[in-house]
């Protein structure tokens, strides 16, 4: 910038344009990491998080063919994702149990789990032995998204094959079934014929239920049948 004193012309430094552009985008960038994101959708973010993590376990089971019909425990083997929880916090794991341990919980070992995509760790847990960084942190929905409880009714309700607990496993034809770990005999007992719903309630949040759909294994969000 330039001004004249007493007739003669001075120089004064001052911002260019591009300098201050420069400013307002990085005062920008601070604004966006400092200030909380009061917007956020937590509701919305734990449907859709738990929604695709149970496409993937289909995904898996429609890739990974876990089938041995020439071996009695073969169904044991079924992808499956599982809802647990220590004390009061809720987790999810998804695996299949290769060795076919009876477990009539569902459960299976670090080793059998699915790896998370978007870590690459293990989507896996269990209340003791293993450490919360060895595994992927987007299984801890009760941590992450606040959710105080899970209940389950329809195809997914009670138990079968002498088998009960939250959770649901798929087919090689991408089918759900439900009570299928602990079966020694092959059979489909545990395929479901009607439409499973697991409700998931949020701290101070309206509750939102996922349904998964009997022979089809189709799976949305309640109220949102293109989710």
């Amino acid at each position: 910038m330039m001004r004249t004193i007493k007739g003669k012309t001075m120089k004064r430094p001052a911002f260019t344009i591009l300098e201050l552009v420069i400013v307002i985008v990085l005062i920008g960038i601070l604004a966006s990491l400092t200030v909380p994101r009061v917007d956020r959708d937590i509701r919305q973010e734990a449907a859709d998080s738990i929604l695709s993590s149970i496409r993937y376990t289909q995904h898996l089971a429609l890739l990974d063919d876990k089938h041995q019909f020439n071996k009695a425990k073969w169904q044991q083997r079924y992808w499956r994702i599982v809802f647990n929880k220590c004390g009061s916090d809720y987790y999810y794991m998804i695996g299949t149990d290769d060795n076919k341990e009876d477990a009539n919980n569902a459960f299976f070992d670090i080793n059998e789990s699915a790896i998370d995509p978007n870590t690459g760790k293990p989507m896996f847990y269990a209340c003791s032995g293993v450490s919360k960084d060895e595994v992927s942190k987007n299984v801890f929905i009760g941590e992450k998204y606040g959710i105080t409880d899970i209940t389950r009714t329809g195809g997914c309700d009670g138990t079968v094959n002498g088998s009960g607990g939250k959770h649901i496993g798929f087919d090689h034809l991408g089918r759900p079934h439900y009570g299928f770990s602990a079966s020694t005999t092959p059979n489909y007992a545990s395929i479901m014929t009607q439409a499973c719903i697991f409700t998931f309630t949020i701290s101070g949040q309206d509750d939102f239920s996922i349904r998964i759909e009997p022979m089809t294994g189709y799976a949305y969000i309640v109220g949102q049948p293109d989710s």
